[in-house]
């Protein structure tokens, strides 16, 4: 079934326009080449009203990759800021998922990208939790994947590209053929580098591990909220390499990511996890994640944008 509603609004290249109208030419170089930057973010509905998840840094992130790509954006990021609230407001949603996406168009068909244009296009639709209803309490089943993150010298890993994403569908098919929720992916040099769509976390002694953004990470936003309420908690968090052999000793593991929010995880190639549910620390940072989000605890980060 699909979620999505065919009397939504979608905004393209500067309108919002109904969703049957929202199409691209079959000869469009993003879809024969993956020529794609996307983002992808949650508005929350709390008490004070419906709020963005960090804004700023989402569509920060997406200029980056593009810088990385050489995609030149025809909006200042301001005004893409703008575009995702006036979306939302004309889809009348209290919470929902968002998805801007910057792809080459319709020009030439070819390898040189350059002669296409840039178009731009924002989805938003009402999206549960990523990784199952019961995820965020119970914990997922992962496997580590037989397939790799990129090399340093192939795709930037920094950037957040549609055509990277054929690595994390390999990753993710695998995986659910297979009886898995997710698969964790190993970086060139076989250590632990993230999910098919999600940063890692290990718990260990008190202390957080998570893969330095060198093991072919992608900069994750929520990865980056662990690291301020860790800080805050005064909880040890260090980046560094990390062995596959570790993931099955460690006392809590759990995922990160606009989408999974924060994921425990139970069990890894079939090996229990701690105890096999979530743990004490994934619990609290889960706390105070959805305290932030909820409007429970205040916004000292200022993580919140009020539309």
């Amino acid at each position: 079934m699909s979620p999505f509603n065919e009397n939504a609004k979608i905004w393209m290249n500067g309108q919002l326009i109904p969703w049957s109208e929202a199409n691209i030419h079959i000869a469009s170089h993003v879809i024969h080449y993956g020529s794609s930057i996307f983002e992808g973010l949650r508005a929350y509905e709390n008490s004070r009203g419906t709020a963005i998840f960090r804004l700023d840094t989402h569509t920060q992130r997406l200029y980056n990759s593009c810088k990385m790509y050489r995609m030149e954006v025809p909006y200042f990021q301001d005004e893409f800021n703008q575009a995702i609230i006036n979306t939302i407001k004309a889809n009348n949603l209290k919470s929902c998922y968002i998805r801007p996406i910057v792809y080459r168009g319709y020009g030439t068909l070819g390898v040189d990208p350059f002669p296409n244009p840039v178009d731009c296009a924002i989805l938003v639709w009402e999206w549960g939790t990523y990784l199952g209803e019961d995820a965020l309490e119970n914990g997922v089943d992962v496997c580590v994947s037989t397939w790799r993150r990129m090399a340093p010298d192939t795709f930037p890993a920094l950037a957040k590209s549609g055509a990277h994403y054929m690595n994390s569908q390999l990753i993710k098919m695998e995986a659910m053929l297979n009886g898995y929720e997710e698969g964790i992916a190993l970086n060139p040099q076989g250590h632990v580098s993230e999910g098919s769509g999600e940063n890692i976390f290990l718990v260990i002694d008190g202390y957080l591990l998570t893969p330095p953004l060198a093991s072919s990470v992608l900069p994750g936003i929520t990865r980056n909220c662990i690291r301020h309420i860790a800080k805050d908690l005064n909880i040890p968090l260090y980046e560094q390499t990390i062995p596959r052999e570790m993931l099955y000793i460690a006392d809590e593991v759990f995922l990160t990511g606009s989408a999974a929010e924060i994921t425990p995880i139970r069990s890894i190639d079939k090996i229990t996890i701690g105890s096999g549910k979530r743990g004490p620390i994934t619990s609290k940072l889960q706390e105070v994640f959805f305290g932030y989000i909820n409007a429970e605890i205040e916004d000292k980060h200022k993580w919140l944008t009020y539309i």
